[in-house]
C-alpha cells in the first residue's frame, strides 16, 4: 500500500483546478504558494515541472501550486514556509531581504547594467553565496532564480532622461531601504505605499511617478495614469524558489535530485518566457500612448558612488560578497 504524504492532509479544498488530485496515490505532496495569477510564465513553467516531476518519479511526488496569493500575503507565505505550513514558496530578493539581508544585493542600484550580468551572476558565484545565506536561515533554494525583471521608471509629468530628472521628482517605491536611500541620493522625493494604493496616488498626483517592471506597469493599468517609461534598469530582481529546510531534507536523495532538475529547468524557460514578454509589452504600451526613452546609467551610477550610497551597502552587505558582486557587475566603489 502505497504511503500517504505527512502534508496530505494540508491540502485545501477550494484550491483552483491548477492544484492536482492525486494527492492521496502521492508519497510526498508538498504544497506551494506564490502570489502571480495562474496563467504567469512562473506558475505555467512550475506547472509543468510538477508533471514532469510526477511521471518521473512514478507518482511518489506531487506538487500542489496555490497561485495569486491563495495561501496569504508574501509575508505570510514567508512565514508559512518557515514554519513548514507550507513547502514551497517563491519569494523576490527584496521580500526575501527581511528575513536574509544579503537576498537584495541583486537589487542594488544601478548595480548590473543588463541581463549579460545578471545571469552569470546569479547563476553562478554571487548566486551561490546568496544560497548559503538562504540555507542558514533554514530554507533550501533552488539553484536556478526565476525572473521578475528590471525595474524601470514611469511618470506623468516628464521622461528620466539624466540624474537632473530625478530632482524633486515625487515616486512611489514599495517600502525597502535599498529603494529609499537610493532615490534620495538621486535627488528624488521617494513614498512608499502599498502596491494597493499605488494606481490612486499616480491618479490623484501625490506622486508624480513609480517604479516596476513592464509587466506590472502593463497589469496594473498605470498607462491610464503615466505617459512616459523610462528604461532605467535601475534595479533587477528575480524569485527565490524556496524549500522548507526540514521538508527538503526529509526527501529521499533521488527525489530531490528529480525535483532540483525540474525546477531548475522551468526557471529556465521562465527567463525565456519573460524576455518575450518584456519585448511585446513595450509595443503594447506604446500603443495605449504611453513614450519610451532609454537613458545612459553611467551618470546614475557616478553620483551613487559620489554620494556613499555604495559605501554604505558594501558596509551591510560584507566585503566578501560585495567583491562578488563587483566580479561581475564592474567596480562600484
Amino acid at each position: 500500500m502505497p504511503k500517504i504524504g505527512r502534508r496530505a492532509v494540508l491540502a485545501a479544498p477550494f484550491a483552483f483546478s491548477i492544484v492536482r488530485s492525486r494527492a492521496e496515490a502521492a508519497e510526498f505532496v508538498f504544497k506551494y504558494g506564490n502570489n502571480v495569477p495562474e496563467t504567469y510564465p512562473l506558475n505555467v513553467r512550475v506547472g509543468q515541472a510538477a508533471d514532469r516531476i510526477r511521471t518521473t518519479t512514478n507518482g511518489r511526488f506531487d506538487l500542489q501550486i496555490f497561485p495569486a496569493g491563495q495561501l496569504g500575503t508574501d509575508t505570510d507565505m514567508l512565514s508559512q514556509v518557515r514554519s513548514g505550513a507550507i513547502d514551497f514558496y517563491t519569494a523576490s530578493g527584496l521580500v526575501l531581504s527581511t528575513l536574509v539581508p544579503l537576498t537584495a544585493i541583486n537589487a542594488l542600484g544601478f548595480g548590473f547594467t543588463d541581463y549579460s550580468q545578471v545571469w552569470p551572476a546569479m547563476d553562478g558565484k554571487l548566486g551561490a553565496v546568496i544560497r548559503s545565506r538562504i540555507d542558514g536561515a533554514g530554507l533550501h533554494a533552488m539553484e536556478k532564480i526565476f525572473d521578475i525583471g528590471f525595474r524601470e521608471v514611469s511618470s506623468s509629468t516628464h521622461p528620466i532622461t539624466d540624474a537632473e530628472s530625478f530632482k524633486g521628482f515625487k515616486i512611489r517605491i514599495p517600502p525597502s531601504q535599498l529603494g529609499v536611500s537610493m532615490f534620495k541620493a538621486l535627488g528624488a522625493a521617494p513614498a512608499t505605499l502599498n502596491f494597493a494604493e499605488a494606481y490612486t496616488a499616480l491618479q490623484t498626483h501625490v506622486v508624480d511617478g513609480q517604479e516596476n517592471p513592464l509587466s506590472i506597469i502593463d497589469t496594473a493599468k498605470f498607462s491610464e495614469v503615466q505617459k512616459y517609461v523610462s528604461m532605467t534598469n535601475h534595479m533587477w530582481d528575480g524569485y527565490w524558489l524556496l524549500c522548507n529546510g526540514r521538508a527538503w531534507k526529509s526527501l529521499p536523495a533521488d527525489i530531490q535530485a528529480v525535483v532540483s532538475k525540474e525546477l531548475n529547468q522551468a526557471a529556465e524557460e521562465d527567463r525565456q518566457d519573460i524576455a518575450a514578454l518584456d519585448a511585446s509589452l513595450k509595443s503594447k504600451l506604446e500603443s495605449q500612448g504611453m513614450q519610451f526613452n532609454t537613458p545612459d546609467p553611467a551618470p546614475f551610477r557616478s553620483i551613487l558612488k559620489q554620494s556613499g550610497f555604495y559605501e554604505q551597502w558594501r558596509k551591510t552587505f560584507g566585503d566578501e560578497a560585495w567583491a562578488v558582486l563587483e566580479s561581475y557587475a564592474g567596480r562600484l566603489t
